[in-house]
């Protein structure tokens, strides 16, 4: 692409020159002849100081935020911000290609990978070809791609849109974090539907937000870049994100009759899996509902579904059946046993999301409750602390194993968390191998037991000083079984 072409509609001065572009990269590393260097700033480098490294590997185009000293058959082409400057190169190297697909921008604290892989499910029921871009990857037909990030960087985003669009998708659910929106890694998409789940303090200090104020200041600003808003009514915040809007607002909740969709009659079910039943009201019609994932929060994130699945002219009884059938990888994932007893695996690894877990297996009655984990090194001992207290004082027993220890001492990390379920009187258990303490739980297990394997997830692998070494859960339940 002319560079020329690739500058439409970009507000800086343009060059005389005007090259063939080839690609747009940010890593010096994959800068070459041809292609169009991005000095990004990150938390722990800037792109600036690779300026030099891209030009000696043969890249005569760069996009930088200040003056650089390089030889004059360099064009340098300088923006206030060149992370916002990579989005509107991206999506014009890429040809808009959201402007091809229904394109739905999720944003909250919680619930966003679980809503975007229901709406797939539910487009999967109807035959419709969409995509799902997010924390445990971009999944299309039969493809996958791991991505680094929960919204990656605009280039990603933009290219992932672009294959999934000529691979024959006709929609695509993103899931939107607040540093996303920061980092502009969503900027030049129009999402024809942008969701909001609902809005707790995270992400706060560091190198993401400063207070919980600015984190909830770049959530909103998703809503300034789409046609059509789905809220939850029953969150603090709603009031606020809504008072901003001209777009068409549909709203959900259990605890506003006036909402576009509510839920009522909460039941726990307890057959085949763990799940809820409840009672979806829209236009006053009423429908009894399923959703195949446990708790009350399933039943919040089944009526994101189905809002959305409305906007998008889904029928109704598609979005029920999919709603039954829901599983999504690492969230509240159930692993078929032989017993008479659950496993569930989850991604569940600070308090908050330990107590939120956990609390909801527990009404569903289980015999015991069981939870394996382990703590992540290198990470504050308030949140080692947190987990054990809860886990403690809820579970009837806690298997405290390995999570990602990197360059600490598993069994040292678990001799911390065991003191903190000691002081409270909760009843442990120390078996630093994992895929060990998996197996001593199966062995164990009694009719009416719930397994929580807490802290993995989606992820296959551990990390250990500095190495990521592949481990599956659900892999070592298979070989325990297939041994039987």
């Amino acid at each position: 692409m002319k560079l020329h072409i690739l500058l439409n509609g970009i507000s800086c001065q343009k060059p005389n020159e005007n090259p063939e572009i080839t690609d747009i990269v940010y890593d010096s590393r994959k800068a070459t002849a041809g292609t169009l260097f991005t000095a990004l700033r990150g938390a722990y480098a800037d792109g600036h100081d690779f300026i030099q490294k891209a030009y000696d590997n043969g890249c005569r185009v760069f996009a930088t935020e200040q003056d650089v000293q390089l030889p004059t058959d360099a064009i340098v082409l300088q923006f206030p911000d060149t992370r916002a400057a990579l989005a509107q190169l991206s999506c014009n190297f890429f040809n808009h290609p959201a402007d091809e697909m229904a394109v739905v921008g999720i944003t909250g604290t919680k619930g966003k990978t679980t809503v975007t892989n229901m709406l797939r499910s539910v487009f999967d029921g109807c035959a419709i070809k969409s995509g799902v871009i997010g924390t445990i990857g971009a999944f299309w037909g039969d493809r996958y791609e791991k991505t680094v990030n929960t919204t990656p960087e605009s280039y990603e985003i933009q290219r992932l849109l672009r294959t999934m669009a000529d691979d024959g998708c006709k929609a695509v659910f993103i899931e939107i974090s607040s540093l996303g929106l920061k980092q502009h890694r969503s900027d030049g998409i129009l999402f024809d539907t942008a969701v909001f789940t609902n809005l707790s303090p995270d992400h706060i200090g560091g190198t993401e937000h400063e207070s919980f104020e600015e984190y909830a200041y770049w959530k909103k600003q998703l809503f300034k870049q789409c046609r059509r808003a789905v809220l939850n009514a029953d969150d603090a915040f709603c009031a606020q994100f809504k008072e901003e809007l001209t777009c068409p607002v549909t709203t959900f909740s259990m605890e506003h009759k006036n909402a576009d969709f509510t839920a009522d009659d909460l039941r726990f079910v307890r057959d085949e899996k763990l799940g809820m039943a409840f009672t979806l009201t829209h236009n006053g019609i009423s429908d009894t509902c399923k959703v195949g994932m446990p708790g009350v929060f399933s039943v919040y994130n089944a009526l994101t579904a189905a809002a959305v699945a409305h906007g998008l002219q889904i029928d109704k009884q598609t979005v029920f059946k999919a709603l039954e059938n829901a599983c999504v990888k690492g969230r509240m994932e159930p692993v078929a046993v032989p017993g008479n007893y659950d496993v569930l695996i989850d991604y569940a690894h600070n308090g908050v999301s330990f107590k939120s877990v956990i609390e909801t297996v527990k009404a569903y009655a289980p015999t015991r409750l069981i939870a394996l984990y382990g703590c992540v090194g290198g990470r504050a001992q308030v949140r080692r602390k947190e987990m054990a207290m809860i886990s403690g004082s809820l579970c009837d027993l806690s298997i405290i194993s390995t999570d990602d220890p990197q360059y600490e001492d598993p069994a040292e990390i678990a001799k911390e968390v065991a003191s903190y379920v000691a002081q409270i009187g909760g009843k442990y258990e120390i078996i630093i191998d994992r895929a060990e303490a998996i197996r001593h739980a199966l062995d164990t297990a009694r009719d009416g037991d719930i397994i929580l394997l807490l802290g993995k997830g989606h992820e296959e692998y551990m990390k250990v000083c500095g190495e990521t070494v592949p481990f599956s859960e659900r892999a070592v339940i298979e070989e325990y079984f297939n041994r039987k």
